[in-house]
């Protein structure tokens, strides 16, 4: 039986292309690739504005659209500059420039398409007279007149502050206070003698833009010429301030505020090893210790003192003198150091009476580094230990965190 030409190969091409289909169900994609994948891409118009603030009728102001996507070159731009809804177009082109010629609060747009969709960003700037003046944004600095320990204090750049807790409770060993914090902008300028400052806006975390406007610097989480910034912690910070006067015209400034601390713990007593099975007896002291450089929240150092008598109504004759020592654990519970070891054991630091031991233990910045001979920051722990079987009366038991 002959069996036409044509009927023959598409009798033998159907069991290839089967085999064909199968084997490109497996390997995805492997013939049948569409060329037009970039098309799947989402088209988001973007652009940025040369200046945001302080735009004068007159000045020349570059728009950036080169943020959009995709940004394969297939895209078209279209730009309108005071007249949104309309169809005009004032300008094309992934970047444009253009010059206010009255004040006013104007809806600038930019329409991109890649040919088949669109899509548009909508930002207002604000233009002032050409002769408005800028206003001088400025933060009074202050410092306390003496540390903790009555050491004046020399500071003319930063705010420098001290948290002295000098009677802390044996029920609450941790480093718990926190303090209020004034900003004062009074000594601002309005630019000239015809202007006045009508906005005074605090940002008091310059690395967070919680308003979502691009600039991380101009938060308003605190407003007024004057302002209580509450429930500060020990810590660096970095405050920002921006001042707007009645032509529309702003400026900012920063100033570093630095909250130091010292906790002092008064005439306690640690109970001897043998009420702990012959074990050591911790008394631990809970510090939160930030080093954060990203944040510029860097902690300089941790010092731990401790004063206790030398020998006192329970010293047992024969043992040898009182002994106490200083250990510091960090958030892991690793111990990072001690005042026990030969190499570091001091029993006369500061200013020691004959008949006392004073320990200090400093622990230096680079301690709190997150790495492979370093500890990180959090919550560290400062203990006091006893390893005698006798308890000891304890002077004083002092953390000092330096963040400056």
């Amino acid at each position: 039986m002959n069996i036409p030409l044509p009927q023959a190969m598409g009798s033998m091409l159907k069991p290839l292309l089967l085999s064909t289909l199968m084997l490109c169900s497996a390997l995805s994609g492997c013939i049948f690739e569409d060329d037009g994948s970039s098309s799947n891409e989402d088209l988001l118009a973007v652009f940025s504005v040369s200046k945001t603030t302080n735009i004068r009728v007159g000045d020349t102001i570059t728009f950036d659209g080169s943020s959009s996507t995709p940004s394969d070159g297939s895209l078209t731009y279209r730009w309108n500059f005071d007249s949104i809804g309309s169809n005009d177009i004032d300008a094309t082109g992934r970047t444009a420039t253009w010059s206010f010629t009255e004040a006013g609060t104007y809806e600038v747009s930019l329409e991109i398409s890649d040919g088949t969709r669109t899509s548009e960003q909508i930002r207002s700037v604000t233009v002032v007279e050409a002769g408005a003046v800028e206003p001088i944004a400025n933060i009074v600095q202050y410092s306390d007149d003496e540390d903790c320990e009555d050491d004046s204090i020399d500071e003319n750049q930063d705010i420098v502050l001290w948290i002295c807790a000098r009677e802390k409770t044996n029920t609450d060993r941790s480093v718990s206070e926190t303090m209020t914090v004034s900003l004062d902008a009074s000594t601002s300028e309005s630019g000239d003698s015809s202007q006045y400052i009508t906005e005074w806006f605090w940002d008091l975390d310059l690395n967070e833009d919680k308003d979502n406007d691009g600039d991380s610097e101009n938060d308003d989480d605190l407003s007024g010429e004057t302002v209580e910034w509450k429930n500060v912690q020990p810590g660096e910070y970095e405050v920002g301030l921006t001042v707007t006067n009645n032509v529309g015209m702003t400026d900012t400034a920063t100033i570093d505020v630095f909250v130091n601390y010292a906790g002092y713990w008064l005439d306690f007593e640690i109970a001897g090893n043998t009420s702990n099975g012959g074990n050591a007896v911790e008394i631990d002291f809970d510090a939160l210790v930030i080093y954060d450089k990203d944040s510029g929240n860097t902690i300089r150092k941790v010092v731990a003192e401790l004063e206790y008598p030398k020998e006192d109504d329970d010293w047992v004759v024969g043992e040898g003198r009182n002994k106490l020592d200083i250990y510091a654990y960090n958030e892991e519970d690793e111990e990072a150091s001690n005042t026990s070891s030969t190499n570091t054991d001091s029993r006369d630091d500061g200013d020691c009476d004959s008949d006392q031991d004073c320990v200090h233990l400093p622990i230096s910045s680079y301690m709190f580094t997150d790495g492979e001979t370093t500890y990180g920051d959090g919550e560290w722990t400062l203990s006091v230990h006893n390893g005698q079987g006798n308890d000891i009366k304890i002077d004083q038991f002092v953390i000092r965190l330096y963040y400056k």
